[in-house]
């Protein structure tokens, strides 16, 4: 009985024993299955070795600009500030060299100072001939009508510089006037505003007027408030600008006055000596015509100065300063020789080796159609940072650029000669390396 037991146990246990030794041999299996092809894999690789295409354009971003420097015309040193009165040509004009370009405000009175000038040359040129002649009484007489002259001319000088003065002074407080009046009104519309601001205020709070209602009112009082600070300004700017214009005439005054004294003087004391010939008279006389003719000489150098004329010829390219304004610190305008163009390119110093002069470029934009050809005529020698950019996202702001130009073919150049500064994309077919 103990063995019929024991026969009717040991056969499920022998059944578990075979299906753990089966699944113990399909997994030993499948190890080696995964581990020996990799193996196998790893020791006999079909290794294919990645070839990386040669390398036949660079690409750069760069601007367009003129072949040569572009000229900022300033005014000269002695009439640094001066207001153009002129000015004589307009953004795109073609100009050629020793054309005039604008005239400044000093003009007339340079003008002024050249014509006493040449009248003091005459007074000394006729005293220089007095003496050599000796003294004469239709000389004599002559000598007096001058100093006559002199004492009219400031005379009349004088009077004119005053009424431009008086005028000047009218005109200010009649401006003043006007001015202050519009700010009073202002004053008394921007009080009733705030009442009426306040007591839409309490209506709103009480529920009696709508938000709009409140904000309206409110809101003109923000309005006068602005229009009142233009005003103020305005009245600022009046009292300013002929302040200015006074004190200017009062100089010319004051100018007119010193020269024509200077100019009786001088007459007076040539009278005085009309009678007397002496060798150092002749000397002192032709001293004072060559010192006439030198003055005259600075005098006419300093009128040649108001008229700015332009050192090349070529085209303007921007005008910073229009007529009424002073010339400030970014000159007067800017010109230059616009027949042959380059493309400045920003190639990354990774790229700047495969770079060479001749190489013949591509330069295109949306800002003109089709393409412009060209050539690298000149290689920067510093590495600069990047100062032209795409605007895509993401785009490293602090590279380091080397500027090359490409100068473009004589039509492509005429056809971009109004576009300096224009952002442009520049391939460079480079030398192919397997060539």
């Amino acid at each position: 009985m103990k063995n019929d037991s024991l026969s009717k146990h040991s056969h499920p246990l022998r059944w578990i024993l075979a299906i753990a030794i089966a699944a113990t041999t399909i997994t030993s299996v499948g190890v080696v299955y995964q581990v020996f092809p990799l193996r196998w894999n790893n020791s006999s690789p079909a290794e294919s070795k990645a070839t990386t295409p040669p390398i036949t354009k660079v690409a750069a971003l760069g601007r367009l600009e003129p072949e040569s420097e572009v000229i900022r015309l300033d005014a000269p040193l002695p009439l640094d500030g001066d207001r153009v009165e002129q000015l004589l040509v307009k953004e795109g004009d073609k100009i050629v060299t020793g054309q005039v370009i604008a005239i400044l405000d000093s003009r007339n009175r340079l003008q002024s100072v050249v014509k006493q000038n040449q009248e003091q040359l005459k007074v000394v040129q006729a005293r220089l001939a007095q003496v050599k002649a000796g003294a004469k009484v239709g000389e004599i007489n002559a000598q007096k009508a001058m100093v006559e002259k002199a004492k009219a001319d400031l005379e009349g000088q004088t009077r004119e510089q005053k009424a431009t003065i008086a005028k000047l002074q009218a005109q200010l407080q009649g401006e003043k006037a006007t001015q202050k009046a519009t700010i009073a009104r202002l004053q008394a519309e921007l009080e009733n505003a705030k009442t009426e601001c306040q007591r839409y205020q309490m209506l709103y709070q009480d529920g009696v007027v709508s938000s709009s209602d409140y904000d309206s009112k409110c809101l003109n009082q923000k309005t006068l408030q602005e229009s009142l600070k233009e005003a103020q300004a305005d009245l600022q700017r009046i009292i300013t600008t002929y302040q200015e214009q006074i004190a200017e005439a009062q100089a010319n005054l004051e100018r007119t006055k010193a020269t024509g004294i200077q100019q009786i003087q001088q007459a007076k004391a040539t009278l005085n000596q009309v009678a007397e010939v002496r060798p150092v008279d002749l000397q002192i006389a032709q001293a004072e015509v060559d010192n006439a003719v030198a003055n005259l000489q600075q005098a006419q150098t300093n009128l040649n100065q108001v008229y700015i004329k332009s050192p090349i010829n070529g085209q303007i390219l921007k005008i910073h300063t229009q007529v009424g304004e002073k010339i400030g610190d970014s000159g007067l305008l800017e010109l230059a020789q616009t027949n042959d163009m380059v493309a400045v390119a920003e190639v990354y110093q990774t790229d700047i080796d495969k770079v060479k002069l001749g190489q013949q470029a591509v330069i295109t934009s949306q800002a003109f159609s089709g393409k412009l050809k060209g050539t690298v005529s000149q290689i920067g020698l510093q590495v600069n940072r990047q100062n032209v950019f795409s605007s895509q996202p993401g785009e490293n702001l602090d590279r380091r650029v080397i500027e090359v130009k490409i100068l473009l073919n004589y039509q492509d150049s005429k056809r971009v000669a109004s576009l300096t500064n224009l952002q442009v994309q520049v391939e460079i077919q480079v030398d192919n390396p397997n060539s």
